[in-house]
């Protein structure tokens, strides 16, 4: 599969995505939208992939969205605007929602949009210098496709003094208001990513997306409803072949199918 604005990469296990527009710091595109949909399409239906990537080639990871397109959404009409305004709403949820886990390797910044790839990404791992911002009110706009994963992911409390002051924060303050799971320096950021793939790849992978599944369905369960659910879930999980496979590798002292 060959894309203009994305890299997409297929290694062993892992699938790597990597924003290709280092000329303008990887800012997105109507192009971008559409090749990266078109890659998440294709990763849920390859079962060989268990991990994917998601980094920006060079200096930074997204800069949010490009000027140049920005300048045509400017004389387009509020139906042109909603078509992709759902498009990028679509994407987001869609990366949110993929089977496999999604870590990001947040190399440098992620501005606007660009933080919403961000918070949709199971795990971010960012350098120390990387530089973050909701940016979108300093142009008269909010950040709303983005909204519910960073709310997620940081609270009401965090969010509502991010979105509304647009503050640029480095790794260090994207970590403590809960952006990002970690923070490392820029020479560590390969290695703690490596580390961190390497780890996954040691969990069953079925027992993974039902994990990202429990999570983010049970909140919005009442306990009548949670109860019968998780219980469901894991007899479901003890009988299936991972399950059976995954206890008895762990009662016969052995590693299961899946690390060999």
């Amino acid at each position: 599969m060959n894309f203009t604005t994305v890299k997409y990469e297929k290694k062993d296990k892992l699938a790597c995505v990597t924003f290709n527009r280092p000329e303008i710091h990887n800012a997105f595109n109507a192009t971008v939208i559409t090749e990266m949909q078109q890659i998440f399409d294709d990763i849920a239906q390859d079962d060989n992939i268990r991990v994917v990537l998601l980094t920006g080639k060079g200096k930074s990871f997204c800069a949010g969205a490009d000027l140049n397109w920005m300048r045509g959404v400017i004389k387009q009409s509020f139906e042109e605007n909603l078509a992709e305004s759902n498009a990028l709403a679509d994407l987001f949820y869609n990366i949110y929602t993929c089977k496999r886990p999604v870590v990001g390797k947040i190399n440098g910044a992620a501005i606007g949009g660009g933080t919403g790839f961000v918070a949709v990404c199971d795990i971010a791992i960012a350098a120390r210098s990387a530089v973050f911002s909701f940016s979108e009110v300093k142009i008269g706009v909010v950040p709303a496709c983005i909204g519910p994963y960073v709310i997620k992911k940081m609270g009401e409390g965090k969010t509502r003094e991010l979105f509304i002051t647009g503050e640029r924060m480095k790794g260090d303050r994207a970590y403590e208001v809960g952006l990002v799971n970690r923070v490392v320096d820029d020479d560590k950021l390969d290695d703690e990513v490596e580390q961190l793939t390497t780890w996954i790849l040691s969990s069953g992978p079925e027992a993974v997306a039902m994990a990202k599944k429990l999570i983010s369905e049970v909140p919005g369960m009442t306990p009548e409803q949670f109860k019968p659910y998780t219980a469901e879930m894991i007899a479901r999980l003890r009988i299936s072949d991972e399950g059976q496979e995954g206890m008895d590798a762990f009662l016969n002292k052995r590693k299961p199918r899946w690390v060999e």
